[in-house]
């Protein structure tokens, strides 16, 4: 079985997540209650989806290398 569904999977709700976290970041850092620590907490996000983006972009590239003309 490939590992690029799971890892396609896995990228679309970390990006969810991320997305989530900084409008709710933005919402809190609006509103004056944050704590500027608290506010680097999302971007842990962006490694994992760094790593799994570059999976997927490269297996686009690998596919169509592998088909013959």
């Amino acid at each position: 079985m490939s590992p690029g569904p799971l890892i396609r999977q896995v990228h679309r709700r970390v990006s969810i997540a991320f997305t989530v976290g900084v409008i709710a970041n933005t919402v809190v850092i609006a509103g004056g209650d944050g704590q500027p620590s608290r506010s680097w907490v999302y971007l842990l996000a962006p490694a994992p989806l760094l790593l799994t983006g570059r999976y997927l972009f490269t297996q686009s590239y690998i596919g169509r290398r592998r088909q013959p003309p």
